[in-house]
């Protein structure tokens, strides 16, 4: 693949995976719903493993980069199984995250439809909640996202970079704004971590947490097509930190502006909700606009590292043939690519079992935040023994690239660990429903579970050299 992406690209793209505009839009509201108002506490607590982990992917990319980044680096230090499992879970829930943020993307069409006095189609009452109106509406952008991500990521950089200058402006004049001219009274209470009501809460709100950071990795799996290694981890780092101060931002601005109760209350639509009282029409619609933006974004940056994490799955022969393929013209997996958007298209469609957006959010965001902080912990663990030896040779860096991953990794191993546990004892039978414990465990656990059946094939159908070669790393670097 060709090296298209400079610094300003890899940045861009790091910034629209992680998408915080759509994070704050429908992530605080589900968050202060668990932790009440303590959203700038859990942000920054949250925030510390994440760093730690990315100082993991970021000394790893620069000695080895590679378009299978976790799973290629898992695979050659601790384990292949392992390695497959820490791609395939990432290669999932990134699908699973796709396939909501479809209806997130269809359900701020209605509703800016709904701002413009749109309210009806013939006999149709459009409605932002209604999983199949929103999912259809999503469907459209996410096929249009696809074909300019087959057209190459530098084109997917320029043009974010254009939507994400639009979201900025809009989300830090709206929260300054709300900052200023909120009733609700500020605390520096809302910075205790102590102040959240209960264990299950603190580990449910890390989760939920770390799932707003998630994305920043995804430049690494384009590392292939970064100019310089060095940009890869240098946009990591960048938007990673750019979104934990909006995140802080927004978290202190929604609490001067609305009740707990409000804010909980509004989950998908707390951006908008936000929006409406600070101002009138056609004002007011701006957020609804930089949430739309932010979410078609999402989209297209969710798109591309995962299917060139499939081309690697592909190139080292654990996957088929057919992720890697080339575009003759553009250089980019575009099978891949368009396979990916038909199975997060799928995916969609399968989740109309859920009745509301907001439910449906929900239950992604808890799965996939489990399977983060899994695959996460996986990549720093393989960072912290690849590196080792910095330990005698250079202990001021091993404090960077081993220490500060393996406490990241166990921060995020034991809030995972936990919450999984709490869904299990929260219920005594299943029920397909967002807030029953078990089906809400059950999403993680099959993301696993077909992880090691895939991996299981790999190995012994398809023979891939993955599981048998002898790798070599670079412990001098």
């Amino acid at each position: 693949m060709r090296k298209s992406l400079g610094a300003t690209g890899a940045i861009v793209i790091a910034a629209s995976s992680t998408a915080a505009t759509s994070s704050i839009g429908i992530g605080l509201g589900l968050t202060a719903g668990v932790v009440g108002l303590h959203l700038p506490a859990i942000m920054l607590l949250a925030f510390l493993p994440v760093l730690c982990i990315a100082g993991a992917y970021g000394r790893l990319n620069l000695v080895d980069p590679d378009a299978g980044s976790s799973y290629r680096w898992v695979g050659q230090v601790l384990n292949p199984w392992l390695g497959f499992l820490t791609g395939w879970v990432n290669v999932v829930g990134t699908v699973v995250f796709m396939a909501y943020t479809v209806a997130v993307t269809g359900s701020s069409i209605i509703q800016l439809a709904g701002q413009a006095t749109l309210h009806r189609i013939g006999g149709l009452r459009l409605d932002p909640d209604s999983t199949l109106q929103c999912t259809l509406l999503g469907l459209v952008v996410l096929f249009a996202a696809s074909l300019v991500a087959v057209r190459g990521v530098d084109l997917a950089a320029r043009l974010q970079k254009y939507l994400l200058a639009f979201e900025y402006l809009v989300l830090i004049g709206f929260l300054g704004y709300g900052l200023v001219v909120g009733t609700q009274p500020f605390s520096w209470g809302w910075f205790d971590p102590f102040g959240i009501p209960s264990l299950h809460a603190l580990a449910q709100g890390m989760v939920l947490a770390v799932f707003c950071y998630w994305g920043f990795e995804s430049v690494f799996s384009i590392g292939e097509e970064v100019s310089d290694p060095r940009q890869a981890s240098r946009g990591g780092f960048i938007s990673l930190t750019v979104m934990m101060l909006l995140f802080v931002f927004a978290s202190v601005a929604f609490q001067r502006v609305l009740p707990l109760q409000e804010l909980a209350d509004n989950g998908a639509q707390g951006l908008t909700y936000y929006g409406n009282k600070l101002a009138h029409q056609p004002l007011a619609a701006l957020p609804l606009v930089a949430l739309m933006f932010s979410a078609a974004a999402s989209l297209q940056a969710s798109v591309i590292p995962t299917a060139r994490g499939m081309y690697a799955m592909g190139r080292d022969r654990t996957l088929g043939p057919v992720w890697t393929r080339l575009h003759p013209r553009h250089r980019t997996p575009a099978a891949g690519t368009l396979l990916i958007t038909a199975i997060a298209a799928a995916l969609a469609v399968l989740a109309l079992v859920i009745p509301t957006v907001n439910s449906l959010i929900s239950a992604a965001v808890n799965a996939i935040g489990i399977v983060v902080a899994l695959y996460y912990a996986l990549t720093a663990t393989a960072a912290a023994v690849r590196f080792r030896h910095l330990l005698r040779s250079a202990p001021l860096e091993a404090l960077r690239v081993v220490v500060a991953p393996l406490l990241g990794a166990l921060v995020l191993l034991a809030v995972g660990g936990y919450l999984a546990w709490s869904f299990y004892d929260s219920a005594d039978h299943f029920e397909l429903n967002a807030d029953n414990g078990w089906f809400e465990l059950l999403v993680p656990v099959m993301m696993i579970a077909t992880g090691l059946l895939a991996a299981a094939w790999a190995r012994w159908r398809r023979r891939s050299p993955y599981f048998t070669e002898r790798h070599s790393t670079r412990t001098t670097s």
